[in-house]
């Protein structure tokens, strides 16, 4: 099959579709620039739909690159036959290419590559013929050679059992059905070692066994990390029953005479293993009388346990790993959309604190747009602890500025800081309230080229209490200046693999900050380098431009920005706004090409740019449903895709998709750990979502913690099937531990989060 016909049968796309999206993304078209607007080509499938394809697509290649590498060297080494070729053209995995080449694939220094090179490759053969009443010793007596090493027909022999041996271990068909025997069958066991873990970290694996199967990812990476700091011992666990399945694999594969005396001999020594029974040696019978299925039986026993089963172990767990890499970066990519794409804090003067002990709490105070009003220390926090001093001095601040929300970062002294900040509030004589803000790579930020680059008048202090401000005012323009790893909505971060993990969280950003649009003319250059078809390079282009002009009044003015082309215009314009356009579409997600397809749909329904003004529009989806949906987009020259993105745009000019979602919890008051009780209902919001549960803030300083299994009262997979990242749910106290500051909550039979009390709340 062609690739593009792989990947049509894959995704349930069309053929066309899939050579569509083939065609777009060797363009050099961007994920978001094809997915909004070539709708038509690709049966309007979504950006992470075509994200997924550009991954399987990069496979896919990667393989057929690999085919015709193992094609070249087989044909080089003259052992390329048509079955061969045929296995290579079928195979749809790297994993099954790398089976095809291991048997030809040149070898280190092995037992079995000396013992060919002595000359011993026909006795192996002519073994594994396995022929009725054969002596073996006579058999081996022609393949004494003193001069290749070979002194004597044991040795012989032990050189042609090491060429069996490789061959079982090398063979593509019994690895393959070796590996899914231990996916359904094997288990992963661990040893604790106490005296290399003082915090108890990997208790829970003390005596653990469970199905490779079942163990879901954050466990398989718990695991690979306490090997890592030698806390924990891990090893595949076979039953008796796979035992026997495996050697039944075998010896069907290699053994031509009756199996079952010999597999009752391997579960007789399962037993005597599992019972601790020292099996006494056998006596050596002389090689002549050695029956050559026994030879046989015990090349591949030799084969199996020596070479295969460590081969497959150390495959397996690199595939679990894989694997469990990927499910923890998909919860990172979960995680991440929701907080970028949480509501910005619109037409607010906030005031940001940035908490610390000994060096202080930073101050810094911005206004609606962003722009630094103020900065300051205070000392509230122990060891000074300078609580009035540091209420006069904010209080001046807040009437100063007329701040009316207070932004206070999550980390060190964040609770004391909430306490003297909820204290502070009680006092003043006008409304303010705060919000508690994840401050997770702010620090990154702030002693970046580009913290130093926006604030050289500031030190790193000052310019992290900038960041938590604006990261309440507006996430998303705030959160993309740090590397997406920083900003810790996930587990396990440092453990995944880096190029992986920044690609696809870059991909969320790149989707966000294209899904909401993006004002050319206020936006910084790393917000503006985020933008489908732009990079930093034409980014600073553009706010140069913006600069000596004061302001873009039409997108095609990007065309006079030096070093921005046509191709880059095509693929960023529709995802850029300019508020106060004299075209109203140039605030719009409407690409300019469908600029003339807009004054049709007008000029046919008699309507004007001041009906898109005046929103009066309401009835134009029922008209052209009345007309007909493919009519009216043949009359105006585009497809019923684009059509309906076009009239969702005038409906609402300017819109900001965040504003329809849940604005942030501001307070103005706090609980404390020991204000808690079981029974206690609370209103909360999902911080992060995890693979056994999802940590909930409830206005306490600890998150606490909705254990999957306490989520909803039906039978769930992952938490993430019901919560995201920014949810309000209404959450039950069931466990309070002050000493080790752990919250268990539920959501289960939650009552409606309206019903929250003030009080509680």
């Amino acid at each position: 099959m062609e690739i593009y016909q792989i990947l049509a049968e894959r995704f349930g796309i069309k053929q066309i579709y899939a050579q569509n999206l083939i065609t777009l993304l060797d363009e050099g078209c961007t994920i978001p620039f094809i997915a909004r607007y070539r709708k038509e080509m690709h049966g309007t499938c979504d950006d992470q739909t075509i994200r997924n394809f550009a991954d399987d697509l990069n496979y896919l290649r990667n393989l057929d690159t690999k085919k015709a590498e193992v094609t070249r060297l087989l044909t080089e080494q003259g052992n390329l036959t048509p079955e061969l070729e045929k296995s290579i053209n079928d195979a749809l995995t790297l994993t099954e290419i790398e089976d095809i080449y291991r048997p030809f694939r040149p070898k280190r220094k092995t037992r079995a590559s000396v013992a060919i090179a002595a000359g011993l490759q026909p006795l192996a053969d002519e073994i594994l013929k396995q022929k009725q009443g054969t002596n073996l010793e006579e058999l081996a007596k022609p393949y004494v050679n003193v001069e290749k090493g070979i002194n004597n027909t044991e040795e012989a022999l032990q050189g042609a059992s090491d060429i069996i041996a490789e061959i079982v271990s090398d063979d593509t068909e019994t690895r393959k059905q070796l590996r899914e025997v231990y996916w359904a069958k094997a288990k992963l066991k661990t040893s604790w070692d106490e005296t290399k873990d003082e915090n108890k970290t990997y208790e829970t694996y003390k005596e653990f066994n469970e199905l490779i199967k079942t163990m879901p990812s954050h466990r398989i990476l718990a695991v690979n990390r306490g090997e890592k700091e030698g806390a924990i011992k891990a090893e595949f666990n076979l039953d008796q029953n796979t035992t026997k399945t495996v050697y039944t694999v075998l010896f069907k594969q290699f053994l031509k005479g009756e199996a079952k005396p010999y597999l009752d001999d391997i579960i007789k020594e399962f037993e005597d293993t599992q019972n601790k029974v020292k099996k006494a040696k056998p006596e050596q019978q002389k090689l002549g009388e050695t029956e050559i299925h026994q030879f046989v039986v015990n090349a591949i026993k030799d084969g199996y346990t020596r070479l295969l089963a460590p081969s497959l172990e150390r495959e397996l767990r690199n595939t679990m790993t894989e694997n469990a890499d990927e499910q923890a970066i998909k919860m990172f990519e979960l995680n991440l959309k929701p907080l970028l794409m949480q509501p910005p804090l619109k037409n607010k003067i906030i005031m940001a604190v940035d908490p610390a002990y000994r060096t202080g709490c930073k101050i810094a105070v911005i206004d609606a747009s962003g722009k630094v009003l103020d900065t300051g220390v205070v000392y509230p926090t122990p060891p000074q602890s300078k609580i009035e001093e540091s209420e006069q001095k904010l209080s001046e601040m807040i009437y100063r500025n007329n701040v009316d929300t207070i932004s206070i970062g999550n980390g060190t002294a964040s609770k004391e800081a909430e306490i003297f900040v909820a204290g502070l509030i009680k006092k003043l004589k006008k409304p303010v309230q705060y919000a508690i803000v994840n401050e997770a790579g702010a620090s990154v930020y702030s002693a970046s080229k580009l913290g130093a680059a926006e604030f050289p008048q500031y030190d790193v202090s000052i310019r992290s209490a900038v960041s938590i401000a604006r990261r309440l005012q507006d996430p998303l323009a705030e959160l993309i200046k740090i590397d997406p790893k920083s900003i810790g909505v996930g587990q396990y971060q440092h453990d995944m693999p880096q190029k992986r993990l920044t690609e696809v969280l870059e991909g969320v950003v790149e989707s966000s900050v294209n899904e909401v649009g993006v004002d050319l003319n206020t936006a910084s250059v790393p917000l503006l380098a985020r933008v489908s078809g732009l990079n930093q390079k034409t980014a600073g282009a553009i706010v140069k431009y913006r600069d000596s002009k004061k302001e873009f009044k039409n997108r095609g003015e990007l065309l006079d920005v030096s070093g921005l082309g046509a191709k880059a215009y095509e693929q960023c314009a529709g995802f850029l706004r300019i508020p106060n356009a004299k075209n109203v579409l140039d605030n719009t997600a409407v690409h300019p090409e469908s600029y003339e397809a807009v004054n049709k749909l007008l000029k046919h329904f008699n309507l004007t740019e001041q009906d898109i003004l005046q929103h009066n529009l309401t009835t134009l989806p029922a008209k052209i449903m009345q007309e007909g949906e493919e009519k009216v987009a043949q009359l105006c020259g585009v497809g019923v895709p684009t059509l309906n993105d076009i009239v969702q745009e005038l409906l609402k000019p300017g819109r900001d998709i965040r504003d329809s979602l849940p604005k942030p919890v501001l307070r103005s008051d706090l609980l404390s750990l020991e204000d808690l009780t079981v029974g206690m209902d609370l209103n909360g919001t999902v911080r992060n979502v995890i693979d056994f549960g999802a940590f909930v803030d409830i206005g306490v300083h600890q998150d606490g913690l909705v254990h999957i299994s306490e989520i909803c009262n039906e039978y769930i997979k992952h938490p993430s099937e019901v919560l995201t990242v920014g949810d309000k749910v209404r959450v039950r106290v069931i466990g309070v531990d002050v000493a080790k500051k752990r919250i268990s909550l539920s959501i289960k039979k939650a009552e409606p989060e309206d019903s929250a009390t003030p009080a509680q709340n």
